[in-house]
């Protein structure tokens, strides 16, 4: 990774956000915040919604179809992340980045974050497959 990709410093005082944050990611890869259908409708706002890496747009309803399908028989994944920074983008309302490594493929992963009271919600997210400088997927 050359400098123009490091990712920028979060501020000191966001550094509490961004430990609770990180916590929660890989979105939807952490059962100990729940792996049932129920768990994954509280973690996510009624409008969420997600870019996923093959550039399609998936609505609240589709999301937790295939998360409640996932977890009817979970799989050991094996993932890295890295990169982690938040940005504060309004009261109580955040955006998360980092990289995710999962299966051999490297993603960039964008997650915004909306806190009421001691609860996160997610309400937006992407994921970006990166390429090398050729195109080829890293």
């Amino acid at each position: 990774m050359d400098d123009s990709e490091t990712p920028p410093a979060t501020e000191a005082r966001l550094l509490p956000v961004l430990e609770a944050l990180a916590a929660r990611e890989p979105l939807f890869h952490r059962p100990e915040y729940g792996a049932t259908r129920a768990d994954f409708e509280r973690m996510t706002a009624p409008d969420f919604w997600e870019v996923g890496a093959s550039g399609r747009r998936y609505g609240r309803a589709h999301v937790l179809d295939v998360l409640e399908e996932r977890f009817s028989r979970p799989v050991a994944e094996e993932w890295e992340t890295s990169g982690f920074h938040c940005r504060e983008l309004a009261a109580g309302t955040y955006l998360l980045t980092y990289t995710l490594v999962l299966g051999g493929r490297t993603t960039r992963r964008a997650t915004v974050w909306q806190r009421d009271g001691e609860e996160w919600q997610a309400l937006y997210h992407q994921g970006t497959v990166v390429q090398d400088a050729a195109g080829h997927t890293a």
